[in-house]
């Protein structure tokens, strides 16, 4: 099937998944309780997993499923052959508890582990991310690109943190290092927002380790968009390097090299080589 008509087929099922989303939060209704002990999880979560699953089986039954809620499982080398979806129904569900508008439905469509289509949409504020793979980033329709910003004094860097509280202090040397270098820090809470953020010049890097569904999509919309993305150190047991979330670093094209470095001032021994596409 052509790019295009899956890519079709992705932003119609986000938008009205993203449609149940807003009304779920808007009529008050969501209930509310965790997973793995701290995670939040809402009942609307829930419903907008079957409802992307439901749709993408309905459509192509054949295709195979990575959804967070439904069917999360680790994609290794040899996991990711033939079609698959992977799929975050709410990336920022904290945000989405507390009211907040950074908020994003994600769907990526793989082939092999290679990513051919990409949707992020944010149903708060009505704007929908799309790529396919050669063709380009869009942003309702409209083109986007990176950021011009090529000195790291002036880049606007965003970030995220694990919700286990023992795992944030060994972030602090990095974070510590973007402070002193950058010319401010945002932490948005959606991954797939601030990809698309970096896509569209809104942010000038981010950096954060991620699973496969919050960044599949938003990795595909960056690179189309002209920006790099890479992995200062590449997951132990990642399927491919587009479904590989460990250690991600995006930025515009030149402001990349002098992040990565930055990053890698902080962390000991001295990191590997990233792996970077995209941008020159």
């Amino acid at each position: 099937m052509e790019l295009e008509s899956l890519l079709a087929f992705a932003v119609d099922t986000a938008e009205r998944t993203g449609e149940v989303v807003r009304r779920a939060r808007n009529e008050a209704g969501l209930v509310i309780s965790h997973k793995r002990g701290v995670e939040l999880l809402t009942s609307a979560d829930l419903a907008a997993d079957a409802l992307i699953c439901d749709c993408i089986t309905a459509a192509f039954p054949q295709h195979r499923i990575l959804a967070e809620e439904s069917r999360p499982r680790a994609l290794a080398d040899g996991d990711a052959a033939g079609p698959w979806w992977i799929v975050d129904p709410i990336d920022g569900t904290v945000n989405y508890a507390y009211g907040h508008p950074q908020v994003a439905v994600s769907l990526a469509y793989a082939v092999d582990g290679i990513v051919q289509v990409g949707v992020v949409h944010a149903p708060f504020q009505g704007e929908t991310f799309t790529a396919w793979r050669g063709g380009g980033a869009r942003l309702n329709g409209v083109a986007v690109q990176p950021s011009e910003c090529a000195e790291l004094c002036r880049a606007l860097v965003a970030t995220g943190f694990p919700y286990e509280p023992q795992r944030r202090p060994a972030l602090l040397p990095r974070l510590s290092r973007v402070l002193q270098h950058c010319r401010d820090l945002r932490r948005a809470g959606s991954a797939a927002l601030d990809l698309c953020w970096v896509a569209a010049g809104r942010l000038d890097g981010f950096y954060e380790t991620l699973s496969p569904w919050d960044m599949a999509a938003g990795r595909l919309i960056a690179v189309e968009a002209g920006a790099r993305v890479g992995n200062l150190t590449p997951g132990a047991n990642a399927a491919s390097t587009d479904l590989d979330g460990h250690e991600l670093v995006a930025a515009a094209p030149g402001v990349y090299p002098s992040l990565v470095q930055l990053l890698s001032s902080a962390t000991t021994p001295v990191a590997a080589t990233p792996r970077a596409v995209g941008g020159p």
